[in-house]
């Protein structure tokens, strides 16, 4: 059995920010008209961590299976906090074409559907991100606001500041035009921001809804369980609610469940992001309106971006082959 192998350099080299948010938003398209096949994500819980396995078929032919971990506290030793691996295969044969590092893929296509999220729920003349962490998936985060708003500054919140500096520094270098720094407060980050994504582990609100301001759009894409409370939904007035999956969100999205539980919120309040990109549901309506899109993550991203990522390689002659 012979594998085409894509490191996280050769995926970077194949697939634009762009092109892997485009990817993103016809999955989410076709996901929400029925045309892929995706099971719940099944998952195995351990002390320190959380291993899912999410298979996915659309039926453009996209077919693929991913295997990620997340060990929060993979950070003390030195470790990353995702790990992952991606396995492609053929639609018409079932064979494996290619292995894909899953970190690299996750990263990208998590922060595309942020990306693709916020092209059409963030205010057209939004400029300002506060953005909450700094860990593996923050950098990708900026980039994908980046690729679809014209933004002129960044604040990023952790709460020692360190890998905010850090991050700052770096992002300081990729968009020189962009004022980037670290906020000292959570509610210093939001007060005026535009947009506010968020991509920590926290299993409580990173941020006082009481310092959001009419008209922001929200990305919560860190909370993965029914017990994680990244965002507080809960005294955000004018809400408008969005997820990339309703199934998913109501099995996994603390953010939501929580407060569908104390009576906060009901499941109609929630509308699929792929129904507003293909046009059968609405965005935004006003200026004044707060957009949150919550994403626990489906397995569509996955095979749309690794599919996408594999077509480039494949023409550009990127990655190795293996036999196994």
């Amino acid at each position: 059995m012979r594998l085409r192998q894509l490191s996280a350099d050769d995926i970077d080299r194949s697939l634009s920010m762009a092109e892997a948010i485009e990817a993103i938003a016809q999955a989410f398209a076709l996901f929400s008209s029925g045309q892929a096949v995706v099971p719940m994500r099944e998952s195995i819980e351990m002390p320190l961590g959380t291993t899912l396995f999410m298979p996915a078929y659309l039926k453009t032919g996209a077919l693929a299976f991913k295997v990620v971990s997340v060990f929060p506290e993979n950070a003390k030793a030195g470790l990353p906090t995702v790990n992952a691996l991606l396995i492609a295969l053929d639609s018409q044969t079932g064979q494996p074409l290619a292995l894909l590092d899953g970190r690299r893929l996750t990263a990208l296509r998590t922060a595309a559907a942020s990306g693709a999220a916020t092209r059409v729920l963030a205010r057209r003349d939004a400029h300002v991100l506060a953005l909450f962490g700094a860990g593996g998936q923050a950098w990708d985060q900026a980039r994908a606001v980046a690729t679809v708003r014209p933004l002129q500054e960044i604040r990023i919140y952790t709460p020692s500041g360190v890998s905010a500096g850090h991050l700052a520094e770096r992002l300081k270098g990729e968009y020189p035009d962009i004022r980037s720094l670290a906020a000292k407060t959570p509610a210093q980050a939001v007060q005026g921001a535009d947009i506010i994504t968020c991509a920590t582990t926290r299993r409580t609100p990173v941020f006082p809804p009481s310092a959001v301001e009419p008209g922001t759009h929200i990305n919560g894409i860190g909370s993965f369980t029914p017990q994680m409370r990244e965002v507080q939904v809960v005294g955000l007035s004018r809400l408008r609610i969005f997820v990339d999956s309703r199934a998913a969100a109501l099995a996994e999205a603390g953010d939501l469940i929580q407060p569908i539980e104390e009576g906060h919120l009901k499941e109609d309040d929630l509308t699929e992001i792929g129904q507003v990109i293909r046009g059968s549901a609405a965005g935004r309506s006003s200026d004044e309106e707060i957009t949150f899109f919550k994403s626990v993550g489906i397995a569509v991203q996955d095979a749309a971006v690794c599919h996408a990522a594999l077509r480039q390689a494949e023409s550009l002659g990127l990655g190795s082959s293996i036999e196994l």
